[in-house]
């Protein structure tokens, strides 16, 4: 038997799995739209996975909002629209308001120092400007805040959820989900402020500058 060759009882979860995450790279590369239609078989050109995988990860897909099959038209990406701005932003807020709060007693110091160190870099390289690896370096730095602090919560219902509703949000709008260029040096600060607020051991300050820096985010989402 050779080392590498799949157990001949491999759960079909696994391969759900990997075509999911494939399907969620494709709508976060936008080698998918939102509001585009598309069909299984194409679905399978893009994950690369076979249909019977394709078949089944679809029912997850609708529950979670991601598709939707519309009659005699076939399967649709997600449509951007006012109203999943303001859910998807209502539901992030209710999230990290709490998580915030707890993860402001929770946090060790030697961590805080580290998230605040990765966001100064990230602050600095934007005050200075020309640098072509910074957008994608800060969106990770921002990403990687956010779910830190719902991860710290230690529950997985709230975590899977969270990063579902994730995707929406990077969605909306594509590029206004995303960090512009002009736009690293404000989110940072705005970070810099929860972090400050988290240092002081000060949750209602956290749960305020996390509740603004969101609520900005929905206003530049709606394109206020």
């Amino acid at each position: 038997m050779q080392d590498n060759a799949p157990p001949a009882s491999a759960p079909e979860g696994n391969l759900r799995d990997k075509a999911y995450r494939a399907f969620t790279d494709g709508l976060l590369s936008r080698a998918l739209r939102p509001g585009q239609f598309i069909s299984q078989r194409e679905l399978v050109e893009m994950t690369s996975f076979p249909l019977g995988a394709i078949r089944e990860l679809i029912p997850r897909l609708e529950a979670e909002g991601l598709i939707r099959t519309i009659p005699q038209r076939g399967m649709q990406i997600a449509q951007v629209d006012l109203s999943l701005i303001q859910q998807a932003f209502q539901f992030r807020l209710f999230l990290e308001r709490e998580a915030i709060a707890l993860f402001a007693a929770t946090v060790s110091d030697q961590e805080l120092a580290r998230i605040r160190g990765a966001h100064q870099e990230m602050l600095d390289r934007a005050e200075a400007g020309q640098d072509p690896a910074l957008l994608e370096e800060a969106q990770a730095v921002d990403w990687g805040f956010h779910d830190r602090i719902i991860d710290a919560l230690g529950n997985a219902i709230i975590s899977n959820n969270y990063r579902v509703n994730s995707i929406k949000i990077r969605l909306i709008r594509q590029a206004q989900s995303r960090l512009e260029s002009n736009l690293v040096a404000p989110v940072m600060r705005d970070h810099m402020q929860v972090i400050a607020a988290l240092e002081r051991r000060d949750p209602a300050a956290a749960v305020e500058t996390l509740s603004r820096h969101i609520r900005n985010a929905q206003m530049r989402a709606m394109g206020l």
